[in-house]
């Protein structure tokens, strides 16, 4: 029955009644028990970190890790353009992450915190988000540092870091990060 409505309110979308069928079809989207969303992978990393090795807790505290990106053949035209960028921001799916807890303690913490107030990987949705250094633009493959993924990480996404729009002026979470161990 979902499907047939949500057939009927796309088609009326489409052809009748755009604002109407838009409402209708929203409704029924946020009114399911279960939304399922979907994700390809665009790459995966190439580095020298697996499970039995660990990774860095965050990549940018090791400018020295390494490694590459390769974007898949469907990707490549998307590319363009991407070597002016000094650093990118990197969105991927943190595929060995194990079950979430609603609250943690981060390493070099004597407490516990909400998830959502650490970089712990393990989350609902274990989307890991990085900023790292963009070397190179080599074909298929982007030459970076600072990597915190293991080797064969699906890579979701890619974007540049904009110092204007991803560094908030007036941002402030040095309580936070004290707490976890990232500032004197």
């Amino acid at each position: 029955m979902k499907q047939l409505i949500l057939l009927i309110s796309l088609v009326w979308f489409s052809a009748i009644s755009p604002l109407l069928a838009k409402d209708l079809y929203m409704d029924t989207l946020s009114n399911s028990d279960t939304m399922l969303i979907e994700y390809h992978p665009i790459g995966e990393f190439h580095t020298s970190l697996t499970p039995q090795t660990g990774a860095p807790r965050q990549g940018i505290l090791v400018p020295e890790n390494k490694g590459t990106i390769e974007i898949y053949k469907e990707y490549q035209e998307a590319l363009r353009d991407l070597e002016a960028c000094e650093y990118i921001i990197v969105l991927y799916h943190m595929h060995m992450s194990s079950t979430w807890h609603s609250s943690v303690r981060p390493p070099n913490s004597s407490r516990q915190f909400g998830l959502f107030a650490t970089r712990s990987p393990n989350r609902p949705n274990p989307i890991g988000f990085a900023v790292i250094k963009l070397h190179k633009v080599d074909g298929a493959f982007l030459h970076v540092s600072g990597i915190d993924a293991f080797d064969g990480t699906p890579v979701l996404d890619i974007k540049p870091w904009l110092p204007s729009i991803d560094c908030p002026e007036k941002g402030n979470n040095q309580l936070i990060e004290k707490e976890v161990g990232l500032r004197e």
